[in-house]
């Protein structure tokens, strides 16, 4: 936990907007010039989304997928995977030391800290009163929420601070963890706030009020709060501003992003100071000539999640690279599966520049969440359920579950829509997420018949990193990694 000063504000503002969101902050702004005008609350904002997925190896640029997912039965490290801490998480020896939890700890609060400057020096000052202050106040109160949902669910019990720190007294630096519920409360109550943001942005990459309550459909759903995620969920289905996009492969193509079915993505905009897609790069094979893939052979799948696919699932080969061709001599060569959502013909020679976008929260996984929870509260499947997972499936091109088995039982419709995710849902930061909600027994048994006997119930969270338990004596480790 740092200190924020007018210093490090000075700091935030000098990072380079995220160009995908066509913002320009100023590259120095006097610290008597703060917050004069919508322009400076703007800069503000934008520097949140930086912290997230501007760089390589930010939260949203790679960073959760070689710490969390990595951690599950659908990602294994390969023989060129030579970062101990990467192994570490794959073969589940990871410990408070690993560095990968220190960035997600790290990054996480740095966002957490930008969104409460921004939303602290806009709300309080009377100069920022127009609905678009009030808009970006919203926009930062829905950034802040989405870090909190994160950390919540990695780590349980995490400090909560919402208001900027401005002195070095113990005190204000050394904050205790909070209970989760009163975490998971403020975030109820941010996402809320956030419903206030317009329905369609004037900016692509925005967050807007389906953004808030799709994500808040999600953080009812791990609560287990099930009508309130069904309700949620249907309201988005019912307001008609999203969709499906017809063929699969278009939820990923650079040509088709921030359309009808994306509803909140990390943004990034290639072959300009670096702010492209890492994932492009684990995409792409090292074994190809012309495509320079980064240690690609390094993840791929564990648990037998390519041959979980149907051969004519429409999803199996854009989810999965198995054949490549040459740039350099125009061959096809065949390579073990990689993920192929984000491999980028555009860029094959540096795929990290990709200026693919990254879903956070698409359509499709809203039609799961209500299939899922309108299952759970109404004690077994409805015919609005069925349906929304059979929207889902009919773009996959795979038999509609209404057709196939039209009265299963709860736990059975259960567990056909939590594979449907898997299945759907590859690649985009979910799989460690939704397993871990399902609880300690489930994790470690699906771990385990993925070949990962390490797993044991500690792992449905992470252990909060040692440095940060050094730096604050008032911060308490996860219970379950204590026995250490």
């Amino acid at each position: 936990m740092k200190k924020i000063s007018i210093l490090s504000l000075l700091i935030l503002f000098t990072i380079s907007a995220c160009n995908s969101l066509d913002e320009d902050p100023k590259a120095f702004i006097a610290a008597n010039n703060f917050y004069k005008t919508t322009e400076d609350a703007e800069a503000a904002v934008i520097a949140i989304h930086n912290a997230m997925n501007s760089g390589t190896h930010t939260l949203y640029n790679r960073l959760i997928q070689i710490s969390t997912e990595m951690a599950t039965d659908d990602y294994e490290a390969g023989p060129r995977a030579r970062n101990a801490h990467v192994r570490a998480l794959s073969n589940l020896t990871h410990d408070a030391s690993n560095d990968r939890m220190l960035e997600l700890w790290r990054q996480s609060y740095d966002g957490i800290n930008r969104a409460n400057v921004a939303i602290d020096n806009i709300s309080n000052n009377p100069a920022l009163s127009s609905q678009k202050d009030k808009d970006l106040v919203s926009e930062a109160k829905f950034l802040r929420a989405v870090l909190y949902f994160n950390i919540v669910r990695w780590f349980g019990d995490v400090p909560l601070v919402l208001h900027e720190t401005t002195t070095l007294t113990a005190e204000a630096l050394n904050v205790s963890n909070t209970p989760e519920a009163e975490v998971y409360a403020q975030i109820e109550k941010d996402l809320l706030d956030a419903e206030a943001l317009p329905v369609k942005q004037q900016i692509n990459g925005r967050p807007t009020s389906g953004s808030a309550k799709s994500i808040l459909s999600k953080v009812y759903l791990t609560q287990k709060k099930w009508q309130l995620a069904a309700e949620k969920s249907k309201e988005v289905i019912d307001s008609k501003v999203y969709d499906l996009f017809e063929n699969f492969e278009d939820v990923f193509n650079v040509a088709t992003k921030n359309g009808k079915e994306h509803i909140y993505s990390a943004q990034f905009k290639g072959l300009s100071n670096w702010n492209g897609n890492m994932l492009a790069s684990t995409s792409a094979p090292n074994t190809v000539p012309g495509i320079a893939g980064d240690q690609a052979d390094a993840l791929h799948t564990a648990g037998g999640l390519f041959e979980s696919f149907a051969e004519d699932d429409a999803r199996k080969y854009v989810t999965f690279g198995i054949k490549y061709v040459s740039p350099t001599d125009g061959k096809t060569y065949t390579t073990i599966p990689h993920f192929y959502k984000y491999f980028d013909l555009a860029t094959p020679a540096s795929p990290g520049q990709s200026s693919k976008n990254t879903p956070i929260i698409r359509f499709a996984e809203v039609l799961l969440i209500y299939a899922e929870a309108a299952n759970e509260y109404q004690n077994g499947p409805s015919a609005l359920a069925y349906e929304a997972i059979d929207r889902v499936r009919k773009r996959a091109h795979i038999p509609l579950l209404s057709n196939i088995s039209p009265a299963l039982s709860k736990d059975d419709f259960r567990e056909i829509v939590f594979n449907e995710r898997r299945k759907e849902l590859v690649y985009e930061y979910q799989r460690w997420f939704d397993l871990a909600r399902r609880g300690p027994d489930y994790f470690v048994a699906r771990l385990k018949a993925a070949g990962k006997t390490n797993a044991q119930p500690k792992h449905v969270h992470f252990p909060i990193p040692q440095r940060e338990l050094d730096l604050n004596p008032n911060l308490d480790q996860v219970p379950a990694w204590k026995l250490q």
